[in-house]
């Protein structure tokens, strides 16, 4: 009688398997370059402005600006969108665009007025961590159009800008009596504006893609020369009159009777086109 032959080894089921185990999920290098790189021009300013290299560091802030700018739009145009880099780019904005300014400009003029000097640098930095945790939860429901109150990296370059003007004309400037008030006025301005409901214009509804007149291209082509004059000047005069646009618009909204609030209640309501997009 020949004994039974042994049962034989169950054999892995390795497609199941490979279905049942969760996949590794990698993250897209190309916006998240833009976005490490714009945090470190945030880091880098605060380094400079540690050293009272004041110059340096509004130009840090400034090219943080530009590659903020940029990320989103590489990760839209190359479908390189994620859940990671809409929390990188919060966070870097942060650095970048809240607690860097904040506190370059306390270095700068705001030490020397005690406790007047950083509660506002407090406040902008505040305000700025305040309107980014506003505008994550909102995204769904504020017109594309418009930004809720004055976007950071605009309230940024108020406060940078001034500083970068005045260093770069005269680094005794800093040591004017009044000068540390006009930083203490354009800190709080910029701190408070941001977390207004006033609109402010995104110029996201601005397609790249699209064809333009010959006379766009020769007015860019005539922006780049102007700020090429003077760029502290140039530009700190641009960000000056976007900070006090939203107000103009606001304005001119109530005189029209129309609705000043850029977050929707309804998508079929006639006074909210261009909302849901």
């Amino acid at each position: 009688m020949t004994a039974p032959a042994p049962n034989p080894a169950p054999v892995a089921d390795t497609d199941s398997d490979d279905a049942q185990r969760p996949r590794r999920k990698g993250i897209y290098i190309l916006p998240n370059l833009f976005t490490l790189a714009a945090l470190f021009g945030g880091f880098y300013a605060i380094v400079m402005a540690m050293n009272g290299q004041f110059e340096q560091s509004a130009i840090g802030i400034f090219c943080a600006m530009v590659l903020d700018s940029l990320d989103g739009r590489v990760a839209r145009m190359t479908n390189t969108q994620s859940a990671f880099g809409e929390q990188m780019d919060s966070l870097s904005d942060m650095v970048s665009f809240g607690a860097a300014p904040a506190l370059i400009v306390y270095e700068w003029a705001l030490k020397g007025m005690g406790k007047l000097g950083w509660i506002a640098a407090f406040v902008y930095c505040s305000g700025a961590a305040l309107r980014l945790a506003r505008f994550n939860t909102n995204i769904g429901v504020v017109d594309k159009r418009f930004f809720q109150g004055l976007p950071s990296p605009a309230a940024a370059a108020l406060v940078v800008g001034l500083i970068w003007v005045v260093t770069d004309g005269s680094p005794e400037g800093r040591s004017l009596p009044w000068m540390p008030w006009l930083a203490f006025a354009f800190t709080l301005y910029a701190g408070l504006t941001m977390v207004t409901n006033v609109p402010f214009y995104s110029f996201k509804d601005v397609n790249f893609r699209k064809t333009v007149p010959f006379i766009v291209i020769v007015a860019i082509a005539l922006g780049f020369a102007v700020i090429t004059i003077h760029p502290p000047i140039v530009l700190f005069g641009v960000f000056v009159v976007y900070g006090f646009s939203g107000y103009a618009v606001f304005v001119w909204k109530k005189l029209k009777g129309k609705p000043v609030s850029v977050i929707s209640t309804s998508t079929d309501e006639p006074d909210e086109a261009g909302l849901h997009r």
